[in-house]
């Protein structure tokens, strides 16, 4: 029982369970926090590189207008064009390359390429009427390529504008230091809300804990209910229920121990006080000395069955894997335990009747199902009234085989039916010990009967005779 109410193991289980929560609670709060600064950081520097890609593009399609309607394309010169083209390119500290329609640079204000001619996929897709816009990951600057109509609506020119974007990506390290105070902050509380939120969650192991010491002290005589969340309030109910279970096999293994006792002590003391009386007198008669050395030797025996019975119970009571499993032929099986109590029922003057309805071949073990069966046979014969009547049969279908034992005896009370197959449990103690009963053999039974996977029931009423029932699967099931 301390093994399994380990109020250690619980302690344990919750500190590592609270860990878990702290952990989930900080992956839960930190990486949305981490993403959220990605996120923001991510979607203003895409944002920013828009907005400022529009305003040029604007700003250029206005110069492109004007590029348009006068002969600037031809060579001819234009103080206003030529200062909106600077003010342009030193606003955003960019370059502007003007390129006609025989691809030649006409303006580059950065005077390094004039007169050269220019040809990419851009140019050519802008002379085609479409605007280009490329951001260069590596390079941090933006191309936007728009194009320059003429009064027909033809296209006879492109203007290239190259931006770089520090001032962006300056804005944006900025930001990203901001949001770096933001995120250390909101961490710090996730750390807070994560540890305080363990702590709250497993409290009601402690609860647990706390319960399991009292009961390890003994102090502990109510259930516990833990109702702070449905699963803690169902933990507290199973724990309720196993501890009764506990208590229940604490009490049966109590009472086993002092019937025992009981049991093994009782010969010993008549043992004792005929002993003692033989060695207290003097000159004892033959006659009585005999009598009271048969009486000793009825007193070992006792003793000796309940030693033999206390050690089939044991046996009973080990793992399956001491089975001994093999196929037997049940009806030979039976007519081999009637053969050898029928000097018993003889001396008893009871009829003891073998109804074999077919033949019957099962996977049991032999020796533990013969003792199992014996004893209800020989509880037949004894517990029986005179010129009474035993009558067993056999019966199977495609899954089980079926033992019946009737008898014509003394019956069991109502009452004590649900108690005969525990250990010691005599219905009439002192009828029991008259015919040398030891209040096990029911128990042997049901342990041998269970060990096969079967089961076994009673039917009887007083004074009119009591039916046993066995059922035991035909293929034995590990």
């Amino acid at each position: 029982m301390k093994k399994i109410l380990n109020s250690k193991l619980i302690r344990k289980y919750g500190k590592s369970l609270q860990f878990r929560i702290f952990i989930i609670f900080i992956l839960v709060g930190i990486i949305p926090i981490n993403l959220m600064k990605y996120g923001i950081l991510s979607g203003y520097k895409n944002m920013s590189i828009r907005q400022r890609t529009a305003t040029v593009q604007r700003q250029c399609e206005n110069i492109a207008d004007q590029l348009g309607e006068s002969d600037y394309l031809s060579g001819s010169s234009s103080e206003i064009i030529e200062m909106e083209l600077n003010q342009l390119a030193d606003l955003y500290s960019g370059r502007i390359v003007i390129v006609n329609s025989a691809f030649r640079i006409v303006r580059d204000t950065y005077d390094l390429d004039e007169q050269k001619v220019i040809v990419s996929e851009e140019v050519i897709k802008c002379f085609q009427g479409e605007d280009s816009m490329y951001f260069d990951e590596d390079s941090q600057f933006v191309e936007i390529t728009v194009p320059i109509r003429d009064s027909e609506e033809q296209v006879c020119g492109v203007m290239i504008v190259s931006t770089p974007t520090d001032d962006i990506l300056a804005d944006r390290n900025e930001l990203g230091n901001r949001v770096l105070l933001l995120q250390i902050g909101l961490s710090v509380a996730v750390l807070a809300v994560a540890f305080y939120a363990s702590r709250v969650l497993v409290k009601p192991f402690g609860k647990v804990t706390q319960s399991l010491d009292e009961i390890k002290g003994g102090f502990l005589n109510e259930d516990i209910s833990i109702p702070d969340y449905t699963e803690t309030q169902l933990l507290s109910e199973a724990f309720n229920r196993m501890l009764k279970r506990m208590k229940a096999l604490d009490d049966s293994r109590q009472e086993f121990v002092s019937n025992v006792s009981h049991e093994l002590k009782t010969p010993i003391t008549s043992m004792k006080v005929l002993a003692d009386s033989l060695t207290m007198q003097e000159d004892v008669p033959a006659e009585l000395y005999k009598e009271f050395m048969t009486d000793i030797a009825e007193e070992i025996d006792r003793e000796n069955k309940i030693i033999n019975d206390l050690l089939s119970l044991v046996k009973m009571d080990k793992k399956a894997s001491d089975v001994n499993i093999q196929d037997t032929n049940i009806n030979d099986l039976m007519e081999l335990i009637i053969k050898r109590l029928k000097p018993i029922a003889a001396k008893r003057n009871v009829e003891l009747l073998l109804e074999n309805s077919k033949p019957v071949t099962a996977q049991v073990d032999e020796t533990k199902l013969t003792l199992a069966i014996s004893n209800l046979v020989e509880n037949a014969i004894k517990y029986n009234v005179e010129d009474g009547w035993v009558h067993v049969s056999v019966n199977a279908d495609h899954k089980y085989f079926y033992v019946k034992v009737e008898d014509s005896g003394i019956g069991i009370p109502e009452e004590a039916q649900e108690h005969i197959f525990e250990r010691f449990y005599r219905v009439d103690k002192s009828h029991s010990r008259e015919i040398g009963g030891t209040g096990l053999g029911l128990a042997i039974t049901r342990s041998a009967v269970l060990m096969h996977r079967g089961a076994i029931k009673v039917y009887s009423k007083e004074g009119e005779g009591t039916t046993f029932t066995v059922r035991i699967p035909l293929q034995y099931v590990e």
